[in-house]
């Protein structure tokens, strides 16, 4: 489960730490700041043949903050805040719990919404026309191969994660909107009752 939660999972640093392209996403990002939407996913193998669809609403807020809510085809929730993912599967009634710095290790999709130097400089980062191609330095270990983010004009639009077997998770974002405080409480997990717990955390 825990590669599935990773591939899921982006920040503004000092622009001086960063080459140009690097400089130009981190200033998109700080313009946008906290973006929810609603998407639409394709997941295709690495001949292009479509595997699954599915959609739902995504919410991003710096620093730190994660909301990713897969309504079909089956229902999944992927909740994180601060130091803590939450990820909750309603039909199996479990939610496993995560430390970030798991979840930062393994893939680059977390720097859209982290703050941190050192992470950051582990990636590199190539624009290609409206889009920004974020991949793991040599001898950084990541479940991903490579995430693509996309803007239209300021506004993320699309997202693409590519694995080491090709597969690709492709979500088209529709409805966008800026995160206001109204939406904070998405990013605030509450355990239901009678769910089994499965607390992974160091501390």
């Amino acid at each position: 489960m825990k590669k599935s939660i990773v591939v899921l999972f982006s920040a503004v640093l000092p622009f001086a730490v960063f080459a140009d392209d690097a400089k130009e996403l981190v200033s998109k990002l700080d313009v946008m700041q906290g973006i929810k939407a609603n998407f639409s996913q394709k997941v295709t193998d690495q001949n292009g043949k479509l595997i699954q669809e599915g959609s739902g609403v995504i919410a991003m807020h710096q620093p730190d903050a994660f909301y990713w809510h897969l309504t079909a085809p089956d229902e999944s929730l992927i909740v994180a805040k601060d130091n803590s993912v939450w990820v909750y599967n309603p039909f199996a009634e479990e939610v496993s719990i995560l430390d970030m710095e798991d979840i930062l290790k393994a893939s680059p999709m977390a720097l859209l919404v982290h703050r941190d130097e050192k992470r950051w400089n582990e990636y590199q980062i190539d624009r290609k026309g409206s889009c920004f191609d974020i991949t793991p330095r040599q001898g950084v270990e990541s479940a991903v191969d490579t995430v693509s983010v996309c803007f239209a004009n300021n506004t993320l639009s699309d997202i693409r994660l590519t694995d080491a077997q090709g597969s690709t998770s492709h979500f088209s974002l529709s409805e966008q909107a800026a995160v206001t405080d109204a939406d904070e409480s998405l990013f605030q997990f509450q355990i239901p009752d009678g769910v089994s717990i499965d607390d992974q955390r160091r501390q």
